[in-house]
């Protein structure tokens, strides 16, 4: 397998990196740091080009069985109350299409606002820290907003807009290589795409790096939580104003992602290693993952990273590490190296 693509299909990871059993055990602000530290200098070694922080400034010893994708960003928020009663648990529940979660992650009582909320100090930490090109995450603001039981705006297309301009607010002192925001509640509601592209693309608008869309079906404990199919998403991936999607591809149903060809205002990440199997790919499993991808877009060119399907947070670190390099060395036999 060959191409005449040189290095523009470069290597990166989706956002997380398994929580390594020592930070667990003993959590500390120099304990992140140093996990942090070792996570970036572990990509670099293994090949990858576009580094993450594997998430870790996130990570909270009180919920250590999440990556805080989503009560890291809402709980700080000004306007949110995070203690949770069972009559709000009652009212979330109660609400059309929300058994994608049995807890709402907080509940908006007033006007919001950045409130303790600090990404760009995370991100100024993660960038002193690495030794190469960084990418940094924040989730969806649609997706937020799909957590919360509202009881001050009324309408979640209001909420969503609220919570994209306090993300925007600091995404304008972000200058990471890219900006990706994370996505995996609208496979599910497919008829909310106009939604969700419009407040997602109020934070790629303040990004001044390239901005970057992950949109995924879930991966929770290795499950794949949303139902959707690609096709549906058609709308959304026209309306976007990023320089690329992030997809998962591994697994998915190859007929389904085709659709990919005929849009020509993206770029795309494809996933080329499934992080729902434990089992690690040969460099020739990953290889022909990207010749399959390269046959749906049409060129190589379409492709500006490849990487694994989701996070790597559930799997075990070996799992993780291996599965790492088998993404370079098969992203490398693609290429001919």
């Amino acid at each position: 397998m060959t191409s005449s693509i040189g290095t523009t299909m470069r290597t990166t990871l989706v956002g997380s990196y398994p929580l390594p059993a020592w930070l667990r055990a003993a959590p500390s602000r120099e304990g992140v740091l140093d996990a942090t530290s070792v996570v970036l200098a572990l990509q670099q070694r293994l090949g990858i080009e576009l580094l993450t922080d594997g998430e870790l400034s996130r990570f909270d010893v009180n919920h250590p069985e999440t990556n805080g994708m989503i009560e890291y960003f809402v709980r700080p928020l000004g306007g949110v109350r995070s203690a949770v009663t069972r009559t709000d648990v009652a009212r979330f529940a109660a609400q059309p299409h929300m058994g994608f979660r049995a807890r709402p992650a907080g509940v908006v009582t007033g006007e919001l606002d950045e409130g303790t909320l600090d990404l760009v100090g995370a991100y100024r930490t993660a960038r002193e820290l690495a030794p190469g090109p960084l990418k940094f995450t924040v989730t969806s603001p649609y997706m937020l907003a799909r957590t919360l039981l509202d009881e001050h705006y009324g309408d979640l297309r209001a909420l969503a807009l609220a919570i994209a301009e306090v993300l925007a607010g600091q995404v304008r002192e972000i200058d990471a290589d890219v900006l990706q925001v994370d996505e995996a509640n609208v496979p599910g509601r497919p008829e909310d795409a106009e939604l969700a592209a419009e407040v997602i693309n109020t934070v790629l608008a303040a990004a001044p790096g390239a901005p970057a869309v992950h949109l995924c079906f879930g991966n929770y404990s290795g499950q794949r939580v949303q139902r959707g199919r690609m096709h549906e998403l058609y709308p959304f991936f026209a309306a976007l104003r990023a320089d690329h999607v992030v997809l998962e591809a591994a697994r998915h149903d190859t007929e389904d992602l085709k659709i990919l060809g005929e849009l020509d205002n993206l770029r795309f990440g494809i996933g080329v290693i499934d992080v729902k199997d434990t089992q690690v790919e040969t460099a020739d499993q990953v290889a022909a993952r990207i010749e399959r991808a390269v046959s749906w877009l049409g060129s190589p060119e379409r492709i500006a990273y490849v990487h694994p399907d989701c996070g790597f947070w559930v799997l075990p670190r070996a799992v993780a590490d291996g599965k790492i390099a088998a993404l370079v060395a098969g992203r490398d036999r693609y290429l001919g190296h």
